[in-house]
């Protein structure tokens, strides 16, 4: 999983070194080679072509969990261009936070104490950091960095509440269908094709090596880490991002991520370490 973690961080200082590729192309571009990538890895994973069947015959759950990893896709890359990668992963960190929110409100998920306290706290580094954005006259890239968040609560939600029902949602053929949708919804947006043969060559890195072959490996990461467990090693993401963001490309994180990440990061690992603590003592 810090594999995952690090292989995930890689997209903001590569996307820094692109010639000309820019917004939609790079989401077009980066989307299609996680497909291409998944087309290969996914008969190999399942054992021949009857993964494609299956997804066939999937239902509506498993549609609207490919549509979050879309929104996903998109709304990561397209942020990444109009903002820091700081602020786009202390943006994209609130997932666990924005998660016990939604399953409150839709299946009725108690929240605890401890998780109101940190979606507050938390709420209140992205406020602060949005704020600033504002003043600069640049707010767009952090609403943009907040889709990514709100879907991948909304696909969590929907994927337990599938779950409960007796009916398992298949994570890795929804990337799938999340990254063909992806390219298809961005394909008309992407002209003029501006890529240069490097731009091609580094987009290709990010769609298989920074999405198609860590996404897999954390679906197989879940089944035997603990959701705790998860969320925390996932937040490796945010520090190794802004890390490598800086170290390769200069970007260092402004006081705003700074200030703003803390707040953020300090309620996630505050929340999730108080949560194990107090599962280990009702044991």
């Amino acid at each position: 999983m810090v594999l995952v973690a690090l292989m995930w961080s890689t997209a903001g200082v590569v996307t820094r070194h692109l010639d000309a590729a820019r917004s939609f192309e790079v989401t077009f571009w980066r989307a299609a080679f996680t497909s291409l990538a998944l087309l290969f890895i996914l008969p190999l994973m399942r054992g021949g072509l009857r993964v494609f069947s299956d997804i066939r015959q999937a239902g509506a759950a498993f549609w609207v969990s490919g549509l979050c990893w879309c929104v996903m896709f998109t709304a990561y890359m397209v942020a990444l261009t109009l903002t820091s990668v700081g602020n786009v992963l202390v943006t994209m960190s609130l997932g666990p936070l924005m998660t016990a929110l939604i399953a409150r409100i839709f299946i009725g998920h108690r929240i605890a104490l401890r998780t109101w306290i940190a979606i507050a706290v938390a709420g209140a580094g992205i406020a602060y950091m949005y704020g600033a954005q504002v003043q600069q006259g640049q707010p767009l890239g952090t609403l943009v960095a907040l889709c990514v968040p709100i879907a991948g609560a909304i696909n969590w939600t929907v994927t337990q509440h599938s779950h409960a029902s007796g009916h398992d949602v298949d994570l890795v053929p929804a990337v799938l269908v999340g990254s063909v949708m992806s390219c298809l919804i961005t394909f008309p947006l992407a002209f003029p094709f501006e890529a240069t043969s490097h731009d091609l060559g580094l987009l290709a890195f990010l769609g298989v090596f920074q999405l198609a072959i860590p996404c897999v490996l954390s679906v197989v990461c879940a089944r035997v880490l603990k959701a705790p467990e998860l969320s925390l090693l996932a937040l490796l993401e945010v520090v190794f991002g802004i890390l490598l963001a800086w170290a390769g490309a200069g970007e260092a994180p402004g006081s705003t991520v700074l200030v703003g990440g803390t707040l953020v990061i300090g309620a996630l690992v505050t929340n999730e370490l108080m949560g194990m603590k107090q599962r280990n003592l009702g044991t």
